[in-house]
């Protein structure tokens, strides 16, 4: 056994030029190195080292052997100078060889490197064919976590073949290869769950989308277009604009507390709710009720998980508006006529899934022609520009002011402003638009 080094000696010995052929053994390492660069997969990483051991003249033939995943004293092969067809260890595991006894197993659990000078190998060794003709071995582990779960065997045919003053050099040498291949299939798991979970996320995107409406209503006297936009896959936002008995429609707009896929799963359950109501869903404040109620039975109650809402009921025949509020941002009405703009909190309480005791109150606001109104969620208000400051209400006033002829023109007038605002930067919280002008 080769007695431990300490740090200096081991970088004397490595660096030591014994041989005084220097320059070619340096240009060896950095081929070896540019090739292990270039490559992605381990499999080929591992090759283009075998490929620079080979121009080390390190021994004749070697073997490699590993205990991961195998109680003691198993281990497989997991390469040899033998085979004349390689076998991905990664990929295909169950092709290698597996034996629970042998000097190969022997050495491995040993943990440490060693010499064998003078080689000599039982007939019945399970390893017998691998080690056949040759007469010396160095024993050189790859650790991890303090074990040497993988070892390399360097063979020569003639006995003590091997100078041990080079023995140190091998052992970093393989054992940062070892770590610099560990780090690759590392990678590539890190790679495939990161692409598994993209999928996932894509298809509760999809989902999530199908949940909105797909085209909005033709509502007489009222125009109205929407923007949604989450900031990851899937979002906590929600809007929907629901039919009513004698022409009236509900227009409801919500965020879910947080952001991604658990705000995703919270929205999904609210459209469920609202969809459920046991029968048409009036007024606004009976509606907020309801959710509020399920919502604190089922959900919130054992987590701290809330959605501000907005439900208001129009009637195209008055252009009336009764809404109720629940911790949401207070639509902007922009008045044309006379160029006032007005906020609708008259009925403002606490979010839904909060208080179970909660009631909700209405108020009707009367409308005219050219008014319109913009609903929206606070990834709009909240953009941020790259110094820090917040798109806020005044900005959205200021573009609310332009009266439109459209609700898709004020619509498009708004995202301008944010995106330049932001000057492009991602949007760090879902941003839901829902624009009605009066006609």
């Amino acid at each position: 056994m080769i007695d431990t080094m300490d740090s200096t000696a081991e970088l004397k010995s490595i660096f030591n030029n014994r041989s005084g052929d220097w320059k070619e053994r340096l240009a060896v390492v950095v081929a070896t190195m540019r090739d292990m660069s270039r490559q992605t997969d381990p499999q080929q990483m591992v090759q283009a080292f075998v490929r620079g051991m080979k121009r080390y003249r390190v021994g004749e033939a070697f073997i490699s052997v590993s205990r991961r995943d195998l109680a003691p004293p198993r281990y497989r092969i997991t390469r040899s100078s033998l085979w004349g067809e390689l076998v991905n260890p990664w990929r295909d595991r169950d092709l290698l060889p597996v034996f629970d006894r042998g000097l190969l197993g022997e050495l491995l659990y040993g943990d440490e490197p060693r010499v064998v000078a003078d080689l000599r190998v039982a007939d019945d060794d399970p390893a017998a064919e691998h080690l056949a003709g040759y007469r010396s071995l160095l024993a050189i582990p790859q650790y991890n976590g303090g074990i040497a779960k993988n070892m390399t065997f360097m063979l020569h045919s003639r006995p003590d073949g091997f100078e041990a003053d080079t023995f140190p050099e091998l052992v970093l040498r393989s054992n940062l290869v070892g770590q610099a291949t560990n780090n690759l299939v590392l990678s590539g798991e890190l790679k495939r769950a990161y692409e598994a979970v993209d999928r996932e996320l894509k298809l509760v995107a999809d989902i999530q989308r199908s949940l909105l409406p797909k085209v909005l209503p033709r509502i007489p006297t009222l125009d109205l277009a929407a923007h949604y936009q989450t900031s990851r896959y899937a979002g906590g936002d929600y809007y929907d604009v629901l039919p009513l008995p004698d022409g009236r429609w509900g227009i409801l707009i919500a965020d879910v507390s947080g952001h991604g896929t658990p705000a995703a799963v919270m929205m999904a359950i609210t459209h469920s709710i609202a969809h459920t109501y046991p029968g048409p869903p009036t007024p606004p404040s009976n509606m907020l009720n309801f959710l509020n109620e399920q919502l604190n039975k089922h959900y919130t109650s054992e987590n701290e998980t809330f959605v501000t809402a907005f439900y208001g009921i129009y009637d195209p025949a008055t252009r009336r508006l009764s809404y109720a509020g629940a911790g949401h941002n207070p639509p902007r009405l922009m008045r044309c006529e006379d160029g006032t703009i007005d906020s609708l909190d008259a009925a403002r309480r606490l979010p839904l899934g909060i208080a179970a005791d909660e009631v909700y109150e209405e108020h009707t606001h009367q409308l005219r022609p050219g008014d319109q109104i913009v609903f929206y969620t606070d990834g709009v208000t909240d953009a941020e520009a790259p110094d820090g400051r917040m798109f806020g209400l005044e900005r959205l006033d200021g573009v609310l002011s332009q009266c439109t002829a459209r609700a898709s023109n004020l619509i498009e007038s708004v995202l301008v402003a944010v995106e330049e605002f932001t000057e492009g930067r991602p949007a760090a919280d879902d941003r839901t638009l829902l624009v009605a002008k009066v006609s």
